[in-house]
């Protein structure tokens, strides 16, 4: 049996969400699903719970990584969740947990999130023009390690390729 990909997708938690992260969000969640990889989100609201849902729907399997130590504060669409009891420690699992990383968005925690992926080297996807704190390192570096260029794309479906594309390189 071969191990199935597990794709982080991290962006706005439900403040700051708009509808066009949400729809994007979706989209990448049926992408991955459609790929027959796994989607690993941070289980909660906003890009995580619109990825789930969008995975949910295209009968893919998700797995929501929370900061609480209580599973029914997960997202209704997780099929597999991990209650940390970490608070926002647990980013360093989701990266972890990762083969790759889609970014939608996002705030500090995004951030946070897209920095512990880079430096642990994991392929990271950024989608274009959505004003998320990864904006601008999109095409570039995080800084002078030059660990892994943030990769930016354009669609969901754009992500979603570009992401496997980089994982299985």
């Amino acid at each position: 049996m071969v191990k199935k990909r597990q794709i982080l997708v991290i962006g706005n938690n439900t403040n700051g969400c708009t509808p066009k992260h949400e729809k994007i969000a979706y989209d990448v969640g049926v992408e991955i699903a459609k790929s027959d990889s796994v989607l690993i989100t941070g289980g909660l609201g906003g890009v995580m719970n619109a990825a789930s849902h969008g995975a949910h729907d295209a009968n893919g399997l998700t797995v929501g990584i929370i900061p609480q130590d209580d599973a029914s504060l997960a997202n209704e669409y997780c099929d597999v969740v991990i209650p940390t009891g970490m608070g926002l420690t647990r980013d360093y699992l989701n990266a972890l947990s990762a083969d790759g990383v889609i970014v939608i968005g996002g705030g500090s925690g995004t951030l946070s999130e897209t920095c512990a992926s880079y430096m642990y080297k994991k392929p990271i996807v950024a989608i274009r023009n959505l004003n998320g704190s990864v904006e601008s390192y999109i095409d570039d570096y995080i800084d002078h390690r030059k660990n892994i260029q943030i990769i930016g794309v354009d669609s969901a479906q754009d992500a979603v390729k570009k992401i496997l594309e980089l994982i299985t390189a």
